[in-house]
């Protein structure tokens, strides 16, 4: 995560002094000419490669598998904490059913008893959330790990010197050419269609 972080700010520093480069308007040219002319430009310099890690890991197998890993472990605490919010339920409706006949001692038992209880449930919510983080880091990093060193073999294969994750939601792409996407590649080296 900390490597695609960096990669990302570079690619960010990197994207800008280019585009600032390209933006720069020629004073000889007309404006269609110049823009032929950047569009045409061959690759020099750095090679740069971009890729979707949503669909390339959408498209590995280890990833249905432990979607399914993920989505069982979470439903095991949300069954608990639904039992909980029905037993909440339960004892608000039987508080407000019998408020009228208890005294006030007998309230403020009763209001400790369903103020704990919500603690209880939000305590074992949190604590759930937290739980299901842990399980994706332990059942997803094998798989982002793998993913990781095939896109490192094809960036070193192909000669590039960065590659870009063009994901939804990356924001580290402005323009790519569709020739530098090695998505393809990266499932050819992990044997995926």
């Amino acid at each position: 995560m900390k490597k695609l972080a960096l990669l990302t700010a570079c690619g960010l520093i990197l994207g800008n002094s280019v585009f600032a480069q390209k933006s720069k308007p020629a004073a000889a040219k007309p404006e269609s000419a110049a823009s032929e002319t950047t569009e045409a430009a061959p690759h020099t310099g750095l090679k740069l490669g971009w890729l979707n890690s949503a669909l390339l890991l959408d498209g590995m197998p280890e990833k249905v598998k432990a979607d399914s890993i993920i989505t069982k472990y979470a439903r095991s605490f949300q069954e608990m904490i639904e039992g909980m919010g029905k037993e909440y339920q339960a004892k608000v409706q039987e508080y407000q059913a019998s408020e009228k006949t208890m005294t006030d001692a007998m309230k403020e038992v009763k209001q400790k008893e369903i103020q704990d209880l919500q603690n209880r449930a939000e305590s074992t919510q949190q604590s759930a959330q937290e739980k299901v983080g842990q399980k994706k880091q332990e059942v997803y990093g094998p798989i982002l790990e793998k993913a990781d060193k095939a896109i490192k073999a094809v960036a070193k294969e192909k000669g590039y010197d960065y590659i870009f994750d063009a994901s939804s939601g990356g924001g580290t792409l402005l323009f790519a050419r569709e020739s530098d996407n090695i998505t393809p590649l990266v499932k050819e080296k992990l044997g995926i269609k």
